[in-house]
């Protein structure tokens, strides 16, 4: 009897590619357990999340791989989802129940990146993940009207309580001035009202904590990848060249500060008329792919302009929550899946993610 190791197994195991995240399931860190008892073999697989909407087509790979080694007679398969952290507990650190804290950014304002934040972080409540949202966007805060934000932040304990809205916990300026009131602060002060967004806010258990920054490289951005481990940045970006190398200089300052980047994501990509569905790409299209091989960067995912993204957006329903079934609503959910897995890409290149299971 031909016997099977466990070597040969994850061998087979680096065949079968997370069909979005274009990765080994090996390399993300999803195989968490290999049993072998003669010529039956146990595995245990952990998604990137517990809502992974491929998990059938990898359950069909894993099999494929797997029973087609000599020396397999029986496989049992147990497949598992669950949000990876990139962050270690630790009562001494600040914000230690999050497990990811991920910033959104971009180069210049206007490419539309707390309507991407906002509905990524929807998606991702949807999946059953904990989420946050912190709108750190101090002179321009919209995060409460974008997610049609009803109640204020309550007190407890001195602590800032933050409401919720579609599943996900809102903090924002907003919360705290009037719409007519014009901020004028110098660096120092918004460095401060970051931190006590992060310090005095009871945030609790989360598993993605979004932060959505004011545009540019100024000292909100500072201060957050000084303040706190954070487990990667989204790059916001348009199509057109000025967009494009504005939002470079930010990519490159999140990696001069040894922050991760989870990728860039292409808003206002095209637009497609509602009556004859002409396709014209009002500000050019591709560049924010093609920056991303040119940079290195994941592509996470390309944005319509569309008109029902801002009405919902302005009428506090998110277009995840407003239209779920629509090829937009499904766009966000790409990208939030996309960020989700390069955070597991990044945990698993931590020693809390090394693979136990080859002994």
């Amino acid at each position: 009897m031909t016997m099977i190791s466990k070597e040969q197994i994850l061998s087979a195991l680096k065949n079968v590619i997370d069909p979005e995240l274009h990765q080994d399931i090996v390399t993300l860190g999803m195989v968490k357990d290999i049993q072998v008892d003669g010529d039956a073999v146990a595995l245990s697989i952990e998604l990137t999340t517990p809502a992974c909407p491929l998990k059938e087509q990898i359950e069909r790979d894993i099999r494929s791989a797997v029973e087609a080694l000599p020396g397999v007679a029986t496989l049992d398969l147990k497949m598992t989802g669950a949000v990876r952290g990139t962050r270690v507990p630790d009562s001494g650190q600040l914000l230690p129940a999050v497990k990811n804290v991920i910033a959104v950014a971009s180069g210049k304002g206007g490419v539309g990146k707390s309507t991407i934040a906002a509905n990524v972080a929807v998606a991702m409540a949807e999946t059953g993940a904990k989420i946050g949202i912190l709108d750190a966007d101090i002179y321009g805060p919209n995060m409460p009207k974008i997610m049609g934000v009803k109640e204020r932040p309550t007190g407890s304990d001195k602590r800032i309580v933050p409401p919720k809205s579609y599943g996900v916990k809102v903090m924002s300026l907003a919360f705290f001035v009037t719409d007519e009131t014009a901020l004028i602060w110098r660096g120092p002060m918004v460095a401060s009202t970051i931190r006590q967004f992060l310090t005095d806010v009871e945030w609790g258990e989360l598993d993605y904590l979004i932060v959505d920054l004011p545009p540019g490289t100024g000292d909100a951005s500072l201060t957050l990848a000084q303040s706190i481990p954070l487990s990667g940045v989204i790059i916001v970006t348009t199509p057109q060249d000025a967009a494009l190398t504005i939002a470079t200089k930010s990519l490159q300052m999140f990696r001069k500060l040894n922050v991760p980047v989870l990728g860039m994501v292409e808003n206002m990509s095209y637009f497609l008329c509602p009556h004859c569905q002409e396709r014209t790409e009002i500000f050019g299209h591709g560049g924010g792919q093609e920056a991303s091989k040119q940079l290195d960067a994941t592509f996470l995912g390309e944005v319509p302009l569309d008109r029902v993204i801002r009405e919902k957006g302005d009428e506090g329903y998110p277009i995840v929550v407003s239209e779920p079934n629509s090829p937009l609503s499904e766009v966000f959910r790409k990208v939030g899946r996309n960020a989700a897995g390069r955070i597991s890409v990044v945990a698993a290149s931590q020693p809390a993610g090394d693979l136990p299971i080859v002994s």
